[in-house]
């Protein structure tokens, strides 16, 4: 089996991103593709206001329009034209794109929006060897707790901006389903909040959002206080959540515990190897007060019963979740 190819070009998070002849924007995290194309362009600008932008769809792509856009001008301005959907290209844009990247323009700059898949894997290839001058831009999906809380909290470092850790918990956990919320979350309590960034802060600013997270749900049953784990949750069910990422919130928040159980290394130890951040572990070690290893395995059973419950296998999953909010908190009681 043929091994990985090799990639010869600077790779660069976002929030690194620099110009280059060919600069390739990768990765599914679409919005954090829009920030690093919108620092090229503001490095590009502030180095010479004249800039001309272009933008070109790949995917529609007509013969020639690559080329006219990169020629020189009469007056000799810099370039940048934008390039989205290449994961979508025709094979028009492909054999030009190809063409230009072996003599690139060199006051022009040529962004790659690709959002993955196997069409234009020739053209990334080509460019991932180094051909053109290309540097990529790694645009990620923030996938795990650990990923956004990391992200928020780059977002308030370059910013200058302080935020309790708890705050930044808060925050997170009220926006985990999109990050392109959770960076917009950022930005107002950036732009808005003053003075350093508090839980009263951020519970001022999103604190019915935040009650009505499945996470206040699953932290209010694992400790047995059932009376607000029920309220918690129809008041997230009446404000539109699913139910099925609430039961997979309870399902990662037990799995966690249940690794723990018994466990004497330190967070830090722990955190690569089980992919928590070190603040999830020792807030899942503090919920581990009272719990039994055979209660956590029951939970857990009731758990996978009511996630089938809540993706079909039940007329009623409402009631399926409620018992399963009962069954956890009965035994965060012992």
């Amino acid at each position: 089996m043929a091994g990985k190819a090799k990639i010869a070009i600077e790779q660069l998070s976002w929030n690194n991103a620099k110009p280059a002849p060919i600069v390739l924007v990768s990765g599914a995290e679409g919005f954090l593709a829009d920030r690093a194309t919108q620092r090229i362009r503001e490095i590009l600008r502030d180095a010479d206001a004249s800039l001309e932008v272009s933008d070109l769809d790949a995917s529609s792509y007509v013969p020639g329009e690559l080329l006219t856009l990169a020629s020189p001008s009469l007056f000799g301005e810099p370039r940048l034209i934008r390039v989205s959907d290449v994961e979508k290209c025709n094979d028009e844009f492909l054999l030009e794109m190809l063409d230009y990247a072996e003599s690139p323009d060199p006051d022009t700059t040529v962004v790659l929006r690709h959002g993955g898949g196997v069409r234009g894997k020739k053209l990334l290839e080509t460019l991932r060897s180094g051909t053109g001058g290309a540097v990529e831009i790694v645009c990620a999906e923030l996938k795990s707790d650990n990923d956004k809380f990391d992200f928020a909290g780059n977002e308030f470092r370059i910013a200058g901006r302080k935020i309790a850790p708890s705050a930044l918990r808060s925050l997170v956990q009220a926006f985990s389903g999109s990050g392109s919320e959770l960076a917009n979350a950022c930005q107002q309590l950036i732009a808005d909040a003053d003075g350093d960034i508090t839980d009263r802060t951020v519970e001022d600013y999103y604190g019915g959002r935040i009650e009505a997270t499945a996470f206040k749900v699953v932290d209010s049953a694992v400790a047995g206080r059932l009376g607000d784990a029920l309220v918690t949750l129809r008041h997230a069910l009446q404000s539109g959540a699913d139910p099925v990422p609430i039961v997979a919130t309870f399902a990662s928040k037990l799995r966690l515990m249940a690794k723990l159980y018994g466990e004497r290394r330190g967070s830090g130890e722990l955190a690569g190897a089980l992919g928590a951040a070190p603040w999830q572990i020792d807030r899942a070690r503090k919920d581990l007060s009272g719990w039994s290893e055979t209660g956590l395995g029951n939970a857990i059973e009731v758990i996978a019963q009511t996630d089938a419950n809540v993706k079909g296998a039940s007329r009623d999953p409402i009631y399926a979740l409620e018992r399963m909010v009962n069954v956890v908190a009965s035994y965060g009681r012992r």
